[in-house]
């Protein structure tokens, strides 16, 4: 299909960003904001990379549905995405639940999400419905996927990664045959469905769907009326339509050595600190780089990072990190961790494997591993975490793999504001 073709699909698409979830396992990280609204790699947040997705793939018709706790992400959409032209049909808009359609309870599922915003979508008029997930960190063309919905003549296309058989039984599996029609759709299942010509390997769900309009909208009133449904997505709407309708399957690949591209679920503490550790590397997999897909965000106007002090046992210096803007090494060293914006590291500090988010400042004398300090915190001098996993259980939350969560609260600060 033709760029031009390509164009116009787009062109004629509205993105939805489901962004309404807490994120629970992410612990105190989203006590006070919506996973989506979770800063990553530095200065980002988890939304930006969907968002940033549509950008590059020419959408620029694009809904956030939001629910939890959503302050923090309003504010972060109103200052970083407000660039965009109503005058020539493009927008960011805020879905937020308003009991449109029942008056007694707010969004029940990613389809009634979705339902309940119907009539806004019906006036916009768009060919085609992209549904997206706002809390993963990947990168995406989608009108790749619009085109091969379009040439399959589908009624839905479901974005698809190939997952060990092990790792299947955390996702929504998808039964396919040899033209990537999907047969079968089941939720975490105990036996996976193996790819054709592949036994160790099966097609996941990334949650990221390509409806026609039209037929989504009939799914989603027959899902309303349906008694029983717990409006959902992967649980009603698609095993409801796959005998009766051309359900495809999109794999999502890379396009130059035809193997799986990168896509993260960061969902966990351990997940969120593995995927911020792997931007430290010399070649990670997700090119922040890379100008050719660049990410967008907020960006706060800051000073560029500096380090102080360069005696022998008082040097600041950062290796084999990342270090944002704002921040202030002052005689201390870090060492393979990531910092975000405005981060104060005093002398006399070590601070190792660790993430630390923005407006946080480390007191002299501490020593920190394998941790991820929350966006705000003071840390009291000479405090030390990451060596002690008994002492650290005590005050903070301690991920199965050992990752130590600190945020304002665990240090008696009591630090309640918008995040």
């Amino acid at each position: 299909m033709s760029d031009r073709n390509v164009s116009h699909l787009t062109k004629n698409t509205i993105a939805l960003i489901l962004a309404g979830g807490r994120g629970a396992r992410l612990k105190d990280m989203t006590d006070w904001r919506a996973k989506p609204a979770v800063p990553f790699g530095g200065k980002f947040r988890i939304i930006d990379f969907p968002l940033s997705n549509c950008m590059n793939s020419g959408i620029r018709k694009i809904g956030i549905l939001t629910q939890y706790k959503a302050h923090s992400l309003i504010l972060h959409i109103q200052q970083g995405w407000g660039f965009l032209r109503g005058e020539f049909g493009e927008y960011v808009e805020l879905f937020p639940a308003q009991q449109r359609h029942d008056i007694d309870s707010w969004y029940k599922g990613t389809a009634d999400a979705v339902f309940q915003n119907i009539d806004i979508l019906r006036t916009r008029q768009p060919e085609h419905i992209l549904v997206l997930p706002g809390d993963h960190i990947y990168k995406m063309d989608y009108g790749a996927m619009i085109a091969d919905h379009v040439k399959k003549n589908a009624d839905l296309t479901i974005g698809c990664i190939e997952v060990s058989l092990k790792e299947a039984t955390a996702f929504g599996v998808m039964d396919v045959d040899d033209n990537r029609r999907v047969r079968a759709f089941v939720e975490k299942p105990a036996n996976p469905p193996v790819m054709p010509g592949r036994t160790d390997t099966a097609l996941a769900s990334m949650g990221i769907y390509v409806f026609n309009a039209d037929f989504l909208y009939e799914q989603l009133i027959k899902d309303a009326d349906t008694k029983g449904s717990s409006h959902d997505f992967g649980r009603d709407i698609i095993p409801s339509v796959i005998d009766k309708y051309l359900v495809n399957a999109y794999p999502f690949l890379d396009l130059q050595t035809g193997g799986q591209s990168y896509w993260r679920d960061v969902g966990t503490i351990d997940a969120y600190w593995s995927a911020n550790m792997e931007l430290i590397g010399v070649n990670p997999e997700l090119n922040l780089y890379d100008k050719t897909w660049p990410i967008w965000t907020y960006q706060e106007q800051t000073p560029p990072a500096k380090f102080v002090f360069d005696d022998e046992d008082r040097r600041g210096l950062a290796v084999d990190s990342m270090v944002s803007g704002g921040s202030v090494i002052s005689g201390a060293t870090v060492r393979h961790s990531l910092l975000f914006s405005n981060v104060r590291v005093n002398s006399f500090t070590t601070v190792q494997d660790s993430i630390v988010l923005p407006d946080t400042t480390i007191g002299r004398h501490c020593r920190i591993t394998k941790a991820i300090i929350e966006k705000g915190c003071e840390v009291p001098e000479g405090t030390v975490i990451g060596e002690n996993r008994a002492e650290d259980e005590k005050k903070y939350h301690v991920s199965p793999s050992g990752v130590v969560l600190v945020t304002s609260d665990m240090l008696g600060q009591k630090l309640h504001y918008v995040r």
